[in-house]
């Protein structure tokens, strides 16, 4: 058997970064800071939508929900402030800029 074969460094299995202690903390407090921005956020939204703030508050878990499992892209906006396009068109159309 050639030497070359025999001394070809092995690929070191290293864990992922996101594994680590501070980086897995740093996650949680955002994702937690994230959903209790939400909140206040979904409500008022579907306030002015005209639902009941519970559709509003189901509709923005369940699409985090979805975008957490299937990933997302990085302009892609998944929570309640992409709905305030559907909110400000007609007004904007009724009252004017």
């Amino acid at each position: 058997m050639s030497s070359a074969l025999l001394s070809r460094p092995q690929p070191r299995l290293t864990r992922p970064s996101w594994l680590s202690p501070r980086v897995a903390r740093t996650e949680v407090l955002a994702g937690i800071v994230v959903a209790l921005a939400l909140i206040p956020e979904a409500i008022s939204f579907s306030i002015l939508a005209g639902v009941d703030p519970r559709v509003g508050l189901f509709s923005s878990f369940v699409m985090a929900v979805v975008i957490a499992f299937t990933g997302g892209r990085p302009a892609m906006i998944t929570a309640a402030t992409g709905a305030i396009a559907l909110v400000v068109a007609p007004l904007a159309l009724q009252y004017g800029v």
